[in-house]
């Protein structure tokens, strides 16, 4: 499309935050509102920086933004054409309490594979617990709709996970569901997040190929007393899942 007065006319200033994210929410207005249909093209970037003042590198960020949310696909060489007027379910990393965590599985549901007692060197490490001691694994799949979103192996204690069974599990989130069948309270996650290649058993939960990236969020859960109550390990496919977050610059 050739024409960009179709587009909204907006005066972005820096005062009101990232230049490329105001950028990104003008765009969004034709797309949501059917003004650009699904695969009707964007106007070329160079066209864009200039109606709208600003970089080629703010319009590209912006692009990636709408890209990351589903709404748009970038082509080698050619213009940005529209992919959906909707974001699908989003799982973008987000998270600075507990709420957010909840709001991040609103659409979600947990299918639980097996509950059972086992021998992991997780649960050495992170329970204090001697070798071969057996403790309790729960293993479920993370879904939003038809599509699998996550992995997750999660790891108690014994005397904690002899408390439960299967059949507890009814939250899609673990750690209510502890929280309520327990009567306690867990008041911190300490969450580690790194990178791995998904094995075949991995690629067919999750329904995709063997060797594609994943990106796992690991969460130790604490009651008020300091004690580890939960270990969760939640494997994402990396086309699925992202980690964003703003870094002030508080450098003098």
């Amino acid at each position: 499309m050739s024409n960009i007065g179709f587009l909204p006319k907006r005066n972005l200033a820096r005062k009101n935050g990232p230049l490329y994210r105001q950028l990104a929410d003008v765009l969004r207005e034709p797309i949501a509102n059917g003004t650009l249909a699904i695969g009707a093209e964007l106007p070329k970037e160079a066209a864009l920086a200039e109606h709208y003042g600003v970089s080629l590198i703010t319009v590209r960020q912006a692009l990636r933004d709408l890209e990351a949310d589903g709404l748009v696909r970038k082509r080698s060489a050619k213009p940005t054409i529209v992919a959906a007027r909707n974001p699908p379910p989003n799982l973008g990393w987000n998270f600075k309490n507990f709420a957010d965590m909840a709001a991040f599985t609103r659409d979600a549901q947990l299918k639980i594979i097996s509950y059972r007692r086992e021998v992991s060197p997780v649960l050495e490490r992170h329970f204090d617990m001697r070798k071969n001691e057996a403790g309790y694994c729960l293993r479920s799949i993370l879904s939003v709709g038809a599509q699998k979103k996550a992995q997750i192996t999660t790891y108690f204690p014994p005397d904690i996970g002899a408390k439960l069974k299967r059949a507890d599990f009814s939250d899609v989130l673990i750690f209510r569901s502890v929280q309520q069948h327990l009567g306690l309270r867990l008041t911190v996650a300490h969450v580690t997040v790194r990178a791995e290649i998904a094995d075949d058993a991995l690629a067919a939960d999750l329904d995709i190929s063997s060797g594609e990236a994943i990106l796992t969020v690991e969460m130790l859960y604490q009651s008020a007393d300091q004690r580890n109550i939960e270990f969760s390990i939640a494997r994402h496919p990396a086309s699925l899942f992202s980690i964003t977050y703003d870094a002030p610059n508080d450098l003098a």
